[in-house]
Order: C-alpha cells, then sequence, then structure tokens
C-alpha cells in the first residue's frame, strides 16, 4: 500500500482518537492514519458489532445442549467483526468527508485533514472487504448467504442521515446481524430465537447510538446531518429508557424461545440493571458522560454472553 503524505505532524492527531493506544505507538507512521481509518484505536466499534455474533453462537449451543459454542467460529467472529466495522467506518468516512469537514469532533480524521486521500482509502476499504469474505466463506452455504444479504444495509447506512430523522435504527439493522449470523452459522438455518435477538439488539443499538449522536447534537443541526438525538432532545432519556426495555422484552422472547436455563435469564437480568443505570445517569448535555455511557456497552454486552456461556456449562454437567 502507498505511503500517505501527511501535511502537517500535528494533522495525524485525531479529535477524538484514543491517546497511547498501539495502533499509534506500535504501528509504522505511514499506517497509522489507516488505523485511525478503520478505528482500530477505538476498539468499542468492534466490540458492539461483536456482541450480537457471540450471543448468537452462545445461545445457538445452550439451545443445543452444548457446554460452550464453537470455539473456531468465535474467531472467525472476531476477525470478521473487526475487518468488517473497519471497512464500515472506511466507507462511511468516504461517503462522509464533506460533512466530517465541517464537525469538529470529526475533521480531523484521515480523509478531511488530507492523511490518507480517497483512493488509497477505496483500496483499504476493499483490502478489509476481503478479509470480511474469508471469514464468511468458512461457514456453510446459509451463513454465506445470509452473511452476503447484509452488504445493502451497510453500504446505505452512510446516505441514512441525510434523508431520516432514524440513521441509528439503519445502523441497528447492520450492527445487529451477527445476532442472525451465530445461529445460522452453527444451525443452518434461523428460528424464532435469533430473530427476537435480532429485533432487540437493534433496539440496544439505536439506544446507544443516540446517547452517543448528542455528542454531536449542535454540528449535525448546524450542517443538516439528521439523527434520533436530535429527534427524542428534551426526551431522549425516555425513549432511551422505552428503546432499551424493548430489547430487554426481545432478548426475554429470545431466551425462553431457545428454552436456555436461568443462568442466561440471570445473565440478561445483569444486562438489564446496566442499561438501567445508563438510563438514570444520562445528561444529553454532557458529551464526556455521553461518550462514557456508550462505551460502557461493551461491559454490559459481557455481562449477556457470560449468562449464555455459564448456562450452557452448567446445564452440560
Amino acid at each position: 500500500m502507498s505511503r500517505p503524505t501527511s501535511p502537517d505532524p500535528a494533522a495525524s492527531v485525531v479529535a477524538d482518537a484514543e491517546r497511547g493506544h498501539w495502533a499509534d505507538t506500535l504501528l509504522p507512521p505511514w499506517l497509522r492514519p489507516y488505523a485511525r481509518l478503520a478505528r482500530w484505536e477505538r476498539p468499542i466499534g468492534w466490540w458492539l458489532l461483536l456482541w450480537p455474533c457471540w450471543w448468537s453462537a452462545a445461545l445457538a449451543s445452550d439451545a443445543a445442549g452444548r457446554a460452550l459454542p464453537n470455539l473456531w467460529h468465535l474467531v472467525l467472529f472476531f476477525v470478521g467483526a473487526v475487518a468488517m466495522r473497519g471497512a464500515g467506518c472506511t466507507w462511511n468516512d468516504i461517503v462522509d468527508r464533506d460533512i466530517d469537514d465541517k464537525v469538529a469532533r470529526t475533521r480531523s480524521r484521515p480523509i478531511p485533514s488530507g492523511q490518507v486521500d480517497v483512493a488509497r482509502a477505496r483500496l483499504f476499504l476493499v483490502a478489509q472487504a476481503l478479509v470480511g469474505l474469508a471469514v464468511l466463506l468458512q461457514f456453510g452455504a446459509f451463513a454465506i448467504v445470509l452473511g452476503l444479504s447484509s452488504l445493502g444495509i451497510v453500504a446505505a447506512y452512510p446516505f441514512a442521515k441525510r434523508i431520516t430523522d432514524w440513521p441509528q435504527a439503519v445502523l441497528g439493522l447492520a450492527f445487529s446481524w451477527g445476532a442472525l449470523m451465530g445461529w445460522a452459522a452453527a444451525r443452518g438455518e434461523l428460528a424464532l430465537a435469533p430473530v427476537a435477538l435480532y429485533l432487540g439488539a437493534i433496539a440496544w443499538t439505536i439506544g446507544y447510538d443516540t446517547i452517543y449522536a448528542h455528542q454531536d447534537k449542535e454540528d449535525d443541526a448546524v450542517v443538516g446531518v439528521r439523527s434520533t438525538a436530535l429527534l427524542f432532545g428534551a426526551k431522549t432519556r425516555i425513549w432511551v429508557g422505552g428503546l432499551y426495555g424493548g430489547t430487554i422484552v426481545c432478548f426475554a422472547v429470545a431466551l425462553f424461545s431457545a428454552g436456555v436455563g436461568p443462568l442466561a435469564f440471570l445473565g440478561l437480568a445483569a444486562f438489564a440493571a446496566h442499561l438501567g443505570r445508563q438510563v438514570v445517569r444520562l445528561d444529553i448535555d454532557d458529551p464526556d458522560l455521553c461518550l462514557a455511557l456508550f462505551r460502557s456497552n461493551r461491559e454490559a454486552g459481557a455481562l449477556f454472553f457470560a449468562g449464555l456461556i455459564l448456562d450452557g456449562l452448567v446445564r452440560a454437567l
């Protein structure tokens, strides 16, 4: 890959990137702008993409009476989540480069700041997509077709903020697809359980991304970008609480449908408590708190996953 030329060393610092991350300290300087383009220094994105995959794989395993999900599948989902999250971010930045240049938090990103030109960004997008394709081809035919069918939603997402007040719903459709994939990879079919898990994950995504979007609401209003943060406004706490409540109901339906044991429901209860705490603490006028609450969904996802894993282990004894 050709090496980009950064017009100014200071421009290599992205405003909302994590400081001191390995992507900025261990990678060679020429590769760092691409790492930022893929958001490697911000793992929260691929965690949020990964959790529905792992939940679904663990749910399928628990429902089948196995102690643990297919570990190879978990590894594949991890690699795929990192690759496809990076590809999605790269595509988003290509499409949004003119908007990003007008928003304080995003104008220092690699494309609007001139660290990576659009042609190189497109090549990097293709490279990441090929990694994702290689992962997908490790599964059965049903899962492969199901995975490929999500690409239209992924491609459409960057345009949603221009035409609807609900771009977070489009993100939810894309980011939650793993809730179908884990089950499909394990069983070669779909059922009510993964579909309910998918619907719940969509509501979860809309909730946490609404919290995230409150960081940019003033700039978004100026440049004409639409979001549920602007739509919900002062009623955001009520809306997020309702969305999170819908998540719990859908997840409970998934667990009942799959016929899992009490530890899975205990994990769901811990997950629900975490989401409830987010709603109680939420202050839409505190960008730092909004970012912290958004990132805390990594731990929320871990609680639900732990319940599924423990339930499978105990029930298999």
